[in-house]
């Protein structure tokens, strides 16, 4: 699927022709320039490789130095492929505008990490309720997890305490609602995952 890197600026709402407030999610999709071409000839599959936010050279790599100079592009912080693209070629830079309004695209990101958390903010467990009857401090414990002698293991997949976030969330289907290609903004309704500031991918 073709698409684009960006960056999620954060949250705003806008008023659509009958008067809705909108929630919607800005985020500055491109410039993007393509790094790499790869063909069926060369790599056995086609796709086209996006570079997204210039780096200072003292912070790249010899390996990626020399594989930006074949490009003939500036260093990228951020590299994805994409397929589906046609008759690019290096150098070429894809913005915004590649991106129109009332169109549907999915948006891939790393939601929020939350750490090592309890099974009452992972999972939505209640705990035990009422604070009375000798509970004493079992107010947000999981429990019984149900095995005795047999089988005498926990089963995978048992809901438990465990690390929260961080993971790689695709919301699918979402609206564009404006493309401002002079500052490189889609606005995309609805929330997309992620906290300000990070890397996400557009895809349509």
């Amino acid at each position: 699927m073709p698409g684009l890197l960006g960056k999620k600026i954060g949250m705003t709402s806008v008023f659509s022709a009958d008067g809705k407030n909108i929630p919607c999610t800005v985020i500055e999709a491109g410039p993007c320039v393509v790094t790499q071409v790869k063909t069926m000839a060369a790599d056995g599959y086609e796709a086209v490789q996006l570079g997204f936010e210039e780096k200072k050279e003292k912070h790249t790599t010899k390996p990626e130095m020399g594989h930006f100079k074949k490009a003939g592009v500036a260093p990228q912080k951020h590299l994805v492929e994409f397929k589906g693209f046609e008759g690019l070629k290096s150098g070429d830079v894809i913005s915004a505008d590649y991106f129109q309004a009332d169109e549907y695209v999915d948006v891939i990101g790393t939601s929020k990490g939350k750490g090592f958390q309890g099974v009452v903010k992972r999972h939505g467990f209640k705990g035990v309720g009422e604070a009375t009857h000798g509970q004493e401090d079992r107010l947000r414990h999981p429990g019984s997890l149900g095995a005795s002698s047999f089988p005498s293991r926990v089963f995978k997949g048992m809901r438990m305490a465990g690390h929260t976030g961080s993971d790689r969330v695709t919301v699918q289907n979402l609206q564009i609602i404006k493309v401002i290609p002079e500052h490189n903004l889609v606005l995309i309704k609805g929330s997309v995952p992620g906290a300000k500031g990070s890397i996400v991918i557009i895809e349509k």
